[in-house]
């Protein structure tokens, strides 16, 4: 670990230390369950992509699609761009796992695949509020779109991640820095 800086590296072996104690796994074995764990996030989240660019691909399609103001067809190109470029992030884990396999790369790899999905999941939001402003504007008019969307972008941001790090922050974890204590043994 001498390429990390010391304070990250202290946070590194503090993690260690507590997931020996508390879970009997080494460092390796704590990587090997992190992208594990990495992994079956991303899965529930391709489903969503997968369900939200079938229907963005069908709908370019339909004998109505050709009456779509410009703004609706703007629309839907952010949506289908957005969703494309969240597909590309969350894959992204498996051709990088698949290029550095069997380097020695599993701490970077795991650290790269975090922010690869997350970035995903971001862009994944603003597809789906990009569809919303679309499927709104056709079925209500302008005059709903707006705060129906804002409404939902906010929805989606308060469990996916105000929530989360709210709960980081009530065990006095702030985002950046995350501090546990080394369980003791019995």
């Amino acid at each position: 670990m001498t390429h990390l800086p010391a304070t990250a590296r202290s946070q590194h072996e503090s993690h260690d230390s507590w997931n020996l104690v508390a879970r009997g796994e080494t460092p390796t074995q704590r990587l090997d369950r992190n992208y594990a764990e990495l992994l079956q996030e991303i899965r529930v989240a391709q489903t969503g992509v997968q369900l939200l660019l079938a229907f963005l691909l069908s709908l370019a399609f339909t004998p109505r699609f050709g009456s779509l103001s410009e703004f609706d067809r703007g629309a839907f190109v952010a949506s289908l761009v957005l969703g494309a470029a969240a597909t590309a992030l969350l894959i992204a884990p498996a051709p990088v796992h698949r290029l550095v396999f069997q380097h020695r790369l599993k701490r970077q790899l795991v650290h790269l695949a975090s922010g690869l999905a997350l970035s995903g999941l971001v862009l994944l939001m603003l597809s789906l509020a990009s569809a919303l402003i679309l499927i709104l504007d056709v079925v209500l008019g302008q005059e709903w779109t707006g705060m129906l969307t804002a409404g939902i972008v906010s929805w989606f941001s308060l469990w996916w991640y105000i929530v989360p790090l709210w709960l980081r922050w009530c065990r006095g974890q702030s985002p950046r820095v995350r501090r546990r204590p080394v369980p003791r043994q019995r």
